[in-house]
């Protein structure tokens, strides 16, 4: 065991730093939420949202969203792209001749999540906090919500991109397979649109995914407590935010069990 945590150790620092060599990944997963988090802000510069007594600007409504999207793209998109292209390029073929076990490996990329998005969660608070001004939480207990939700956010959507990155067939293809998928999630969860202006239906459809239970739990965080009423039940939920985000938890860890092969059978 010691052996297979220190060989995930030493592919944490290798994992982070191809990460940040790759400049195309760079840009779509850890600046693109910084950059959408500026043009909302600037576009709806001279509209708030919220309640009558609270309301907040567009760089406060939008910033939960943000970090959100930003651990759905370092999570999920990452790692399925990342991976699919791992397999079709043979470097999971020459991993799988070497002594790294696939548990060492997963603690490798895991690591590289955390670590990439973390830094980018604490980017998009510093932008949003310098240059528009959002308040950022005094009590102790927001703060600890956001790390739980942090972590449970950033780890489920890493494992259920490892077990997406066995849909593509080949790595070219897995742009054009994932980026729609997470598009649409983002789209139906809150994330560019106000998840309460969308229709009941189309509300019930996004809980049944994580990411708009990820989206209200950092807006738990970031928003005044008035802005709970705007949830269709009316308040935070964060029991249910816990239990929906572990289910799918485990229902990644399963569809990696199940489909990841350091070749495809029908390579």
């Amino acid at each position: 065991m010691s052996r297979v945590l220190r060989l995930g150790a030493a592919r944490v620092a290798f994992e982070v730093r191809a990460y940040f060599r790759q400049g195309d990944s760079v840009f779509f997963t850890f600046l693109f939420p910084v950059m959408i988090l500026l043009i909302f802000a600037v576009a709806f510069d001279a509209q708030t949202f919220g309640p009558p007594g609270d309301e907040v600007d567009a760089a406060q409504f939008y910033l939960p969203a943000m970090l959100a999207a930003g651990v759905l793209l370092s999570g999920l998109q990452n790692m399925s792209i990342d991976i699919a292209m791992e397999r079709s390029d043979g470097t999971l073929k020459r991993l799988g001749g070497t002594p790294l076990s696939p548990v060492s490996y997963f603690i490798g990329k895991l690591g590289q999540v955390l670590v990439t998005g973390f830094l980018q969660s604490v980017l998009l608070i510093v932008v949003a906090a310098v240059f528009f001004g959002v308040p950022l939480p005094t009590e102790p207990e927001r703060w600890l919500t956001f790390a739980w939700v942090f972590l449970l956010g950033v780890t489920t959507c890493a494992i259920l991109g490892i077990g997406l990155s066995a849909l593509p067939r080949t790595g070219r293809s897995a742009t054009g397979v994932v980026i729609p998928i997470v598009l649409l999630l983002q789209f139906i969860s809150g994330v560019y649109i106000n998840f309460a202006a969308l229709p009941e239906w189309l509300q019930n459809v996004a809980s049944v995914f994580p990411l708009k239970w990820l989206a209200q739990g950092f807006r738990s965080v970031f928003l005044p407590e008035s802005f709970a009423a705007a949830e269709p039940s009316g308040s935070w939920d964060h029991p249910l935010i816990l239990l929906v985000t572990l289910l799918w938890l485990v229902v990644g860890l399963a569809l990696v069990r199940v489909t990841f092969r350091w070749i495809r059978k029908d390579a």
